[in-house]
């Protein structure tokens, strides 16, 4: 008898709601929850139904600039209750950072905004906005009216050896007019001004997960985001599951790309999958599966084919296709046989499977 090998991937299946198994779900905020001053479509109706089945929410975001009072405002606005109790940022967890290497009292340098000077306040720091304050450190996080004043601070003091934090080095912030310059991109300008690099505490780095397994009290975490470089990286870093949703940054085609740190045990259109169980993809023989769907390896290229008899997929959420592609792409892209990993030509064997490539936007 001929031996099968079967593969394990890392793209998990459940067989209740995502929110029926995890205890808190750790919420990313741009591109999850909202994108710009608007809530994803469908999120407030999600969201309430997820906290009915006994899930709680922590709302965990990278961008320092509001306090956690004024997001929860913003979330009330939109529709989504939320307590600022259950907003956590990276200027929270920068704070933390430095409140444990500086003394209580210390006066830090602050490149940025009121969410920074909320959270060094909160653990007992002193936030000073001149070099000539005699700061102890430097923390630098995303403020859309930063001003190059601020900049030429923070430049005079990292000069002079000072401890540099920046909440996060995301090069973007999403927006209904595409991705606009995030802190990374001014961190970027720092950088480049002083020659030092800075200690970076958002996600991925695992501080920001601790920070908020820590403030929300989680048992059993599950992080949420539309970043596959800073909300799936930073899980998989602090060793929590993920669900990558995609009403953010993250396409298709990025996911198939995705180096192994980066890859999530969880996919969905949006955060409306917590609702949901999840189906995961099986890879026997070279060939990958996940409900009525499979791919092959055809010359430099995977090939997708609908197996059922029927016109529509099984699936409610419409991904099966794209996770049975990323089973066969993942494991080609660990193994010699990938010689150009995550540039896969990709097609389909009939009208279905090219009608859920083009859905999905891997249409060759």
């Amino acid at each position: 008898m001929r031996r099968v090998t079967t593969v394990a991937m890392p793209l998990q299946a459940t067989a209740e709601p995502l929110a029926e198994i995890y205890d808190v779900a750790l919420l990313d905020l741009d591109g999850v929850v909202y994108v710009g001053e608007h809530a994803v479509p469908g999120i407030p109706e999600a969201l309430a139904a997820v906290r009915a089945v006994g899930m709680r929410l922590a709302f965990v975001t990278n961008n320092a600039a509001r306090p956690p009072a004024v997001v929860a405002r913003h979330l009330s606005a939109l529709g989504i209750a939320a307590e600022p109790g259950e907003v956590i940022n990276s200027a929270q967890a920068a704070a933390h950072y430095l409140a444990d290497r500086l003394s209580t009292g210390a006066t830090v340098l602050v490149v940025g905004t009121t969410g920074l000077e909320e959270a060094l306040v909160e653990r007992g720091l002193v936030p000073v906005h001149s070099a000539d304050d005699d700061p102890q450190a430097v923390v630098q996080g995303y403020s859309p009216d930063l001003e190059w004043r601020q900049l030429a601070e923070g430049a005079v003091a990292i000069r002079r050896g000072l401890l540099w934090v920046a909440t996060n080095v995301d090069p973007t912030v999403p927006s209904p007019r595409g991705p606009l310059p995030g802190n990374g991109s001014l961190v970027a300008a720092l950088r480049h001004a002083t020659g030092a690099e800075p200690v970076v505490t958002g996600k991925p780095n695992p501080a920001m997960h601790l920070e908020s397994v820590q403030r929300s009290g989680a048992q059993r975490p599950i992080v949420v985001g539309d970043r596959l470089d800073t909300d799936v990286e930073g899980a998989n870093a602090a060793g929590c599951p993920s669900l990558l949703v995609f009403t953010g940054v993250t396409s298709a085609a990025d996911l198939l790309a995705a180096a192994p740190a980066m890859r999530p045990t969880y996919v969905a259109p949006g955060a409306g999958g917590l609702l949901t169980a999840h189906k995961a993809p099986t890879l026997s023989d070279g060939v990958a599966r996940c409900g009525d769907w499979e791919v092959r390896r055809a010359g430099g290229g995977l090939t997708l084919a609908h197996t059922s008899d029927g016109a529509l997929p099984s699936s409610d959420d419409d991904l099966d296709p794209l996770r049975a592609l990323c089973a066969l792409a993942w494991t080609l892209a660990d193994s010699a046989e990938a010689d150009d990993a995550g540039d896969w030509r990709i097609s389909g064997s009939d009208e279905v499977a090219a009608a859920a490539l083009r859905a999905l936007g891997l249409s060759a």
